[in-house]
């Protein structure tokens, strides 16, 4: 599939009248304007090509489903429809992410780890807004507020895992396809849970925000099998975040570079 092709069937698929498409050439990206609101967002057609390769028609159905839920959460904000403070979520992103908005509002953040940060969302149902300077004022909230507010609400979001088996090595994975699966890592009780089942090493991943990776590595194949697993997710991840992963020791998480037939080396002893 060609980058025109795709645009085309997004713009057909997604039948919105106050929306405005213009496909850039030489970046090879798509823009949606919505007319009335003057705000948009950029498609990278790459990446939603790569997807489709994998996926299918599942992958353009994901991102037409993004584009209209993004401008019906814009349209909603801008007559005053913000969810309340119940509906606050914290969510992990890679340190690469924009810090602001492309209106040039600063969002809110707390940090996390090297490789990852912890930004602060509004849900709306099936899609969220993540909080920014404007937003917080609408919310007549402060940043500490709605740091303790999504702090309490990560307790509340499900930790059921699924267990597999590789190698001699446990992976428990956790998917429940809520926007939240990567946010997990902040429940720090959840994580300490995990830790008791855990016969060898514990590490932790978050390669994209749609799932969560425990594993219970018990010898050196383990971390080969981690690292494989972490970087298909990573590629394949509607929002990545990391490809490295974490040794979960008390009650930290220390990012490793895993080395082939050998041990994690730990960031901090790299030389």
């Amino acid at each position: 599939m060609k980058s025109a092709e795709l645009f085309t069937i997004l713009k057909e698929r997604v039948a919105n009248d106050q929306l405005s498409w213009t496909l850039d050439r030489q970046k090879d990206i798509a823009n949606v304007r919505h007319k009335k609101l003057g705000k948009g967002m950029t498609i990278s057609l790459p990446q939603v090509i790569n997807r489709f390769e994998t996926k299918g028609d599942a992958a353009i159905q994901e991102i037409t489903y993004t584009i209209s839920e993004t401008f019906n959460a814009m349209e909603r904000e801008s007559a005053g429809e913000l969810p309340g403070e119940q509906h606050i979520y914290p969510v992990i992103r890679s340190t690469s992410f924009p810090e602001e908005s492309r209106e040039g509002h600063r969002f809110l953040t707390s940090p996390h780890t090297a490789e990852t940060r912890v930004y602060y969302a509004l849900d709306a149902g099936t899609t969220y807004r993540l909080i920014d300077e404007k937003v917080l004022e609408t919310l007549g909230m402060t940043s500490e507020q709605v740091q303790e507010i999504a702090k309490f609400q990560v307790k509340k979001l499900k930790t059921a895992v699924k267990e597999d088996h590789v190698a001699g090595n446990v992976f428990y994975f956790l998917n429940e396809n809520d926007g939240y699966d990567a946010t997990r890592i902040l429940n720090e009780s959840f994580l300490r849970d995990m830790k008791k089942k855990v016969q060898g090493d514990m590490t932790v991943s978050v390669p994209h925000q749609d799932v969560l990776i425990i594993g219970d590595i018990r010898n050196e194949a383990g971390y080969d099998v981690l690292a494989q697993m972490a970087m298909h997710f990573f590629t394949n991840g509607k929002v990545p975040i990391t490809s490295l992963s974490f040794v979960y020791e008390n009650e930290a998480l220390e990012p490793i570079f895993i080395l082939a037939k050998n041990r994690p080396e730990k960031e901090n002893d790299k030389k």
